[in-house]
């Protein structure tokens, strides 16, 4: 894919959007705006963190993904997917049943991507000498990663140069094909993921040309597709899938499973707008000094991921009992993959700032501008009602000095410029028109808003 070209996994129904603002306001880097009653949202700014879907009372915010019918390809089919996907079964189906749903689905190998994890940890720790100043920050959610390359791009240096797990585990998987005698031709890597990040991470990775995983797989769809073939008792044995896992593997994806192998002085933040608040502080050195810092957009790890059908509470009690009884799990030996070739295999490529958060890219003009904006901000109410199509005051002024808005969508302004006869009604009418649509104010019982929005 062109680089220049951002990938987004989601996207906006047009037939479903009423333009409600929900997805708007949760937004954590302000991307959506409200346009002829659609919310549109902005490319650059969107960090794939899911927010918006995850807000969304009519379900108009989806995402792309590839289908299962392109498994049928490959001779050798790979699925790959983290320990939160056995986590939302309920305890009365153990992981041989579901492992089996998995073959009767067409897979031919099954690969929890956290078996690897332990190499990765201790390339992790090895890699903290990298950055010199502050702490070093877990390159593991890639909703994070790009949270920090648009909005806190003076941090870009503090991410971790270390790959995904299930980048990791795809590597081995097609090592241990390949020692069978398969051609890597025939082998075909998919990914069951949780989040819209992760999609969007794998159809265009920040830090490598392109990802070694051949399609990407919907959490939610896989799931309800397992249910309608999970059989009532285990036939196969398939402890031989996961004979590397470990305890420690099973929790990583959630709260503290990084840091929990990092003995230095580490801090854990799960939820996409608690994050931002420290990144905040980080950036203007309000923080003590961390060696690591562990982030995660969703709420609960990613046992909070769009893409899980269930509670996520619920979800890391099950993984949490899951390890409790796990047994010891096997090593992985040189013999089976060189260390070496491992350490090669981590390192990712130098991530690079793309900062969107500027006004211009003249020191003086931006500067210039920033001072114009302040002077918006004072003529504007700040009730930060959303009714101008954009999130806030803030988010308005900054439209205006871009050339995307004028005073007058604001809808205070305009009541005032029509009393003060600067605009006619008639004008101050199609302003709202252009933002709201051209039949969002007729009666309506039918529309969707208040108590028909579904909570």
């Amino acid at each position: 894919m062109d680089r220049n070209t951002k990938y987004h996994a989601l996207k906006v129904d047009t037939e479903k959007c009423f333009g409600c603002t929900h997805c708007m306001k949760s937004c954590p880097t302000e991307a959506i705006r409200i346009v002829d009653g659609i919310a549109v949202i902005d490319a650059g700014r969107c960090v794939d963190c899911g927010n918006c879907l995850r807000a969304c009372p009519v379900d108009a915010i989806y995402v792309v993904h590839d289908g299962l019918s392109q498994i049928e390809s490959y001779k050798y089919r790979v699925v790959l997917f983290p320990s939160v996907f056995i986590g939302q079964f309920a305890e009365v189906y153990s992981e041989g049943q579901i492992y089996e749903a998995l073959l009767k689905l067409g897979f031919t190998h099954i690969f929890e991507v956290e078996q690897p994890v332990e190499w990765l940890m201790e390339s992790i720790k090895e890699s903290r000498d990298e950055v010199t100043d502050g702490p070093l920050i877990s390159s593991f959610c890639p909703a994070i990663v790009r949270l920090i390359q648009c909005k806190y791009p003076s941090l870009v240096n503090n991410i971790s140069h270390r790959k995904a797990p299930h980048d990791l585990a795809a590597h081995f998987a097609i090592q241990q094909l390949k020692a069978q005698g398969a051609s890597e031709t025939e082998i075909g890597i998919f990914y069951i993921t949780p989040c819209s990040a992760k999609m969007a991470a794998v159809k265009q990775p920040v830090a490598e040309k392109k990802s070694i995983v051949t399609g990407i797989i919907n959490m939610k769809d896989l799931y309800n597709r397992i249910m309608k073939l999970i059989p009532k008792h285990e036939h196969i044995d398939t402890t031989e899938f996961r004979k590397y896992l470990s305890k420690e593997g099973i929790l990583w994806c959630l709260p503290r499973g990084e840091t929990s192998w990092y003995r230095k002085k580490t801090m854990a933040i799960d939820g996409i707008h608690n994050v931002v608040k420290f990144l905040e502080r980080l950036e203007n050195n309000d923080v003590p000094q961390f060696d690591f810092l562990e982030l995660k957009s969703c709420n609960q790890g990613c046992a909070g991921g769009i893409l899980l059908t269930g509670n996520r509470f619920l979800t890391v009690e099950r993984l949490q009992k899951r390890a409790a009884r796990y047994p010891r799990a096997n090593q992985i030996t040189t013999a089976e993959w060189n260390k070496e070739d491992v350490k090669e295999k981590l390192i990712s490529e130098k991530i690079e700032p793309r900062p969107v958060f500027v006004l211009d890219e003249n020191r003086v003009r931006a500067l210039d501008k920033i001072q114009k904006m302040n002077k918006i901000l004072c003529q504007l109410p700040g009730i930060d009602c959303g009714g101008c199509g954009a999130p806030n005051c803030h988010a308005l002024a900054e439209d205006i000095i871009l050339g995307k808005a004028r005073m007058s969508s604001c809808v205070f302004l305009q009541k005032k410029y029509v009393k003060e006869q600067k605009i006619k009604p008639e004008k101050a009418y199609q302003n709202l028109e252009k933002i709201w649509g051209e039949k969002r104010f007729d009666a309506d019982c039918n529309k969707k808003g208040g108590r028909n929005e579904g909570f």
